[in-house]
C-alpha cells in the first residue's frame, strides 16, 4: 500500500513526465552563466512575473536570505512577522550571515502585518538605531492567502516610507490559484519575490528569486559566497519548467482535497477542526492521544507530523489523490471511534 504523506508538500516526488524532462535537459556550467535550461527558467519566471531578472537557487531559505542581503547592508533592519518563515524557520540567517537585524511584528490571524503596527516599528534616523530598510511579507502564510487589497496597501505604505518590499512567495501559485488572479498580479506589488518550485509545484529541489537587474546581480554574488553556485543544474531547472507548465492549475485539486478532508474531520468526535486554508488543514486532538494516533496512522501507511503540541497540520499535494484522502478519513474515524 502506498504511503499517504501529509507532513508537507515538500515531500512530493518527480512525476515520470518530469523525470523525462530532466533526463532530456540541455545543460552547461551555471556559474559561468552557460546552462541554457537554467537561463530559460530564470527568464521564464522574470518575464511571467514582470521583473528584469531572476536567479535559480537551491532552496527557499537561500532565496530569502539572498534577497535580504541584497536589499540590506550590515546594521540595517528588516520588518517581518513574528511567525514568518524568514524570521522563525530559517536559522536566523539574516542576522548570522548578513548582520541584518530582524524586527519581528505580531501578525494578525489572517497573516497580515497591521500597517499601523509596522509604522510604529520603523526606527528614526539616529545612530542609536538600526536602519529600517525592508518590509518582508509571506503569501501564503500557514496556507492563508493575504488579501490583494492589503498587499496593495502594503506596497503604498512601503513606497511612502522609503522601504523596499520583499515577498516570501514560497506558495505564490497556491495564493494565485485560490484568489483567482495571476501570480503576476501579486508579484508586481513587490520589489523582490522568492518562489519555491519544490512544494506544491512538485519539483525535486529549487527556488527562484526575481527582482531588478541590480538586485539579482547582488544576489548572484551572495549566492556564490553562500556556497550556492550550481554547475550543470539544467536537469533541476527542467523540473521547474515542467512544473510551471503542468502543475500550476492542478493546485486547485490540492485545495479541493484539503477542503473535503476538513469537512470530514469536522464530523469526527475528538477532532477539533481549527481551519482549512488552500492546501492545509489544521486540527487539534487530545495531547494524551497524539502518540497513539501517530502509531495508528503509521500502521495504515499514513504519515503526519506529530510534535509536542496538539495542533496537527495536514498538507495535501501532488502525491495525494482522492483515494488517499479517503484512507486518511477512514483511519481517523477508526481511531477516534474507539472507546
Amino acid at each position: 500500500m502506498n504511503v499517504v504523506d501529509l507532513r508537507s508538500d515538500t515531500v512530493t516526488r518527480p512525476t515520470p513526465a518530469m523525470r523525462t524532462a530532466m533526463l532530456d535537459a540541455e545543460v552547461g556550467d551555471d556559474v559561468y552563466g552557460e546552462d541554457p535550461t537554467v537561463n530559460a527558467l530564470q527568464k521564464r519566471l522574470a518575464d511571467e512575473l514582470g521583473f528584469e531578472d531572476a536567479l535559480f537557487v537551491p532552496s527557499g531559505t537561500q532565496s530569502n536570505l539572498l534577497a535580504l542581503m541584497s536589499h540590506c547592508e550590515r546594521g540595517d533592519e528588516y520588518l517581518v512577522g513574528m511567525d514568518a518563515h524568514t524570521y522563525k524557520f530559517e536559522g536566523g540567517g539574516a542576522a548570522v550571515l548578513g548582520s541584518i537585524q530582524p524586527q519581528p511584528i505580531v501578525q494578525d490571524e489572517d497573516g497580515t502585518l497591521p500597517l499601523p503596527r509596522v509604522a510604529a516599528a520603523i526606527k528614526p534616523v539616529d545612530p542609536h538605531f538600526a536602519r529600517t530598510k525592508l518590509l518582508a511579507l509571506e503569501n501564503t502564510w500557514h496556507g492563508r492567502v493575504l488579501p490583494l487589497d492589503y498587499l496593495g496597501a502594503a506596497h503604498d505604505f512601503a513606497r511612502e516610507r522609503g522601504l523596499a518590499l520583499h515577498l516570501d512567495g514560497a506558495r505564490l501559485y497556491n495564493a494565485a490559484v485560490a484568489s483567482g488572479v495571476s501570480a503576476r498580479a501579486i508579484a508586481q506589488l513587490f520589489d523582490s519575490v522568492s518562489i519555491c518550485l519544490s512544494k506544491g509545484l512538485g519539483a525535486p529541489v529549487g527556488s527562484v528569486l526575481v527582482g531588478s537587474a541590480p538586485l539579482i546581480e547582488k544576489a548572484r554574488r551572495w549566492r556564490k559566497v553562500a556556497g550556492g553556485g550550481w554547475r550543470q543544474a539544467g536537469m533541476l531547472a527542467a523540473a521547474g519548467l515542467h512544473a510551471l507548465d503542468h502543475h500550476v492549475a492542478r493546485l486547485a485539486d490540492d485545495h479541493r482535497r484539503a477542503a473535503y478532508l476538513a469537512g470530514c474531520l469536522r464530523e469526527i468526535a475528538g477532532v477539533d477542526l481549527l481551519g482549512q486554508h488552500t492546501n492545509m488543514v489544521f486540527v487539534d486532538v487530545p495531547t494524551a492521544r497524539l502518540r497513539a494516533l501517530d502509531a495508528h496512522l503509521r500502521a495504515a501507511n499514513i504519515r503526519i507530523s506529530i510534535g509536542y503540541l496538539p495542533t496537527l497540520r495536514l498538507v495535501t499535494h501532488l502525491d495525494v489523490d482522492d483515494a488517499g484522502i479517503e484512507r486518511v478519513v477512514g483511519a481517523f474515524r477508526a481511531f477516534f471511534g474507539k472507546a
